[in-house]
């Protein structure tokens, strides 16, 4: 079962129209209509909220050869269908070439990769989309983020809900989305640290 066919399967045994969902995911109703009709796919994010909203994984989601046997429907549509919703989920890019230690991977989902080419050194960094479930996943990266080095002060930056996280070794650094005065002085305290404006250009 394509992907297209299990999010309209999901939304109609929950009750809901393209129009709700739609505002659960913060989209418009077109773009359900085009998820549905195979036309477009959803972003990681909205993937996120898709299976946080019918309470099922990522593989049911995107492995064709899965079913939606285990599917639970929602009692209620709207924004109520989402007011218990798991929290904690840490969702960002990491560049592989910058951990000291790969059993971090443990603790991840990784949902895509990229090669970036850099022009510098190390020539390609490998660019991991990852969500993470682990409490304690801040921690856990900052024990094995590399330090210094020709790769420069490495640092990893992702969010849980509206907290966004700048973590380097041993240190962690966030901040309230949409607080600007948090932001800046996280901010401050990267350029302490050597990191450019332009490497601070990441997004929320």
């Amino acid at each position: 079962m394509k992907l297209s066919e299990k999010i309209t399967e999901l939304r109609k045994s929950g009750g809901m129209t393209q129009e709700e969902l739609a505002a659960i995911c913060g989209v418009s109703r077109q773009s359900i209509s085009k998820w549905e009709a195979d036309i477009a796919l959803p972003e990681t994010e909205k993937l996120l909220l898709l299976g946080k909203t019918f309470h099922v994984s990522m593989d049911v989601l995107l492995k064709d050869e899965l079913t939606l046997g285990e599917a639970k429907t929602v009692p209620a549509c709207g924004n109520n269908a989402i007011q218990g919703k798991k929290q904690g989920i840490f969702e960002g890019i990491l560049i592989k070439e910058s951990l000291s230690d790969d059993t971090i991977l443990d603790f991840l989902r990784v949902h895509k990769i990229e090669l970036w080419n850099t022009g510098g050194k190390p020539k390609y960094w490998t660019a991991l989309f990852f969500t993470s479930t682990a409490a304690d996943f801040p921690e856990r990266i900052a024990k094995v983020m590399s330090a210094g080095g020709e790769g420069g002060n490495w640092f990893v930056d992702f969010k849980a809900e509206q907290v966004k996280y700048i973590v380097f070794k041993d240190k962690i650094l966030k901040y309230n989305i949409g607080n600007p005065a948090e932001k800046e002085s996280v901010c401050a305290e990267c350029r302490s640290m050597g990191i450019t404006d332009e490497q601070m250009n990441w997004p929320e």
